[in-house]
């Protein structure tokens, strides 16, 4: 099916809350369309002081001078109707990070498209980026899709491919995903102008989901080979961090390296195999190390292998684990 805008200016409602959301807002700010309302989430502490602040996407909008709403519940009713009142012709989505109600897919007189940070029908969900780092993927992308009632299932109008480097976090990737689906929706608009967009319904034999991140995802299984520990550190990074214990003590670890070469051992995995000047080596499964090169005890700075090494006795056969009780 083949889509189209009228060739004028769009009165647009955005949907968005984090960092990830801002680019694509920034993009239609400097576009010929309106950004007549912003909808954001309800104000919540955020950072290690845990502080009440405003998202990425509130500042930007504030900076702005826009309306800004951030209802509690999507469906009341008010904030319907001063929605309504903005009278819309289209919603833009990214990252909002709630479903939306039919109620509110109705509202816009084109509905609403959503810029979503995977290769459709792959990774749906809350946390697409983090998911296809921690998978070890060699590629993922940006889509453009229609927003319907079911997570992330709508068809797709646009999408942009980009390949995952293999030391790159997912704060890397996530941003330049950013900026490359802000470009991607204005090209998408435009092409649903001219009438040149056709709309493709996703294959649903290939969706998988991406489900949000708690703390608990960050535990490292030493067990593991080493290249799935190593995609774990860089997948949870910058939140939650994958984590380790070094007989009580908690450590957030934030950046390794598979090294090309590393001793042939059969020791337990977890086990230190070196532990000198930079070079924190750890045994992990199917005989692999792993190279620690930034380590965080629990509460304290950030330190690189060698600050840590020189301030912590590690002899060669202790074992980092996966909770304090492990044998």
């Amino acid at each position: 099916m083949v889509s189209t805008l009228p060739p004028s200016v769009l009165r647009i409602v955005y949907f968005g809350t984090p960092t990830f959301a801002v680019p694509t807002l920034e993009a239609l700010l400097g576009s010929p369309h309106e950004v007549v309302a912003v909808v954001t989430q309800p104000d919540r502490p955020r950072g290690r002081g845990q502080r009440v602040s405003d998202s990425p996407v509130k500042d930007l909008a504030r900076r702005h001078g826009l309306d800004v709403l951030q209802p509690d519940r999507l469906k009341d009713e008010a904030f319907l109707a001063r929605l309504r009142a903005f009278e819309p012709d289209l919603g833009i989505v990214a990252a909002y990070g709630r479903i939306l109600p039919d109620a509110l897919l109705a509202l816009p007189r084109l509905g609403l498209l959503n810029v979503h940070a995977s290769l459709l029908p792959r990774y749906r969900g809350a946390a697409p980026v983090h998911r296809a780092v921690i998978a070890g993927e060699s590629e993922t992308g940006v889509t453009i899709m229609r927003v319907v009632r079911e997570l992330d299932a709508g068809p797709m109008l646009a999408w942009r491919r980009r390949t995952i480097g293999e030391e790159e976090t997912s704060v890397e990737v996530e941003h330049d995903l950013a900026r490359l689906g802000a470009g991607l929706l204005l090209e998408t608009i435009d092409g649903l102008a001219r009438g040149s967009i056709t709309e493709v319904p996703q294959d649903v034999r290939g969706a998988s989901y991406a489900p949000r991140l708690s703390k608990t995802d960050g535990a490292m299984e030493w067990d593991q080979p080493a290249a799935a520990l190593h995609n774990l550190v860089r997948g949870l990074h910058p939140w939650p961090h994958a984590f380790t214990y070094f007989g009580t003590d908690r450590y957030l670890v934030h950046r390794t390296r598979v090294p090309a070469r590393a001793p042939s051992s059969e020791a337990a995995p977890g086990s230190v195999l070196e532990a000198a000047g930079d070079r924190l080596l750890v045994a992990a499964g199917t005989l692999s190390a792993l190279q620690v090169l930034e380590i965080q005890p629990e509460g304290r700075r950030v330190m690189s292998a060698r600050d840590f090494l020189a301030g912590h006795r590690v002899p060669e056969g202790a074992r980092f684990t996966r909770d304090p009780h492990a044998s």
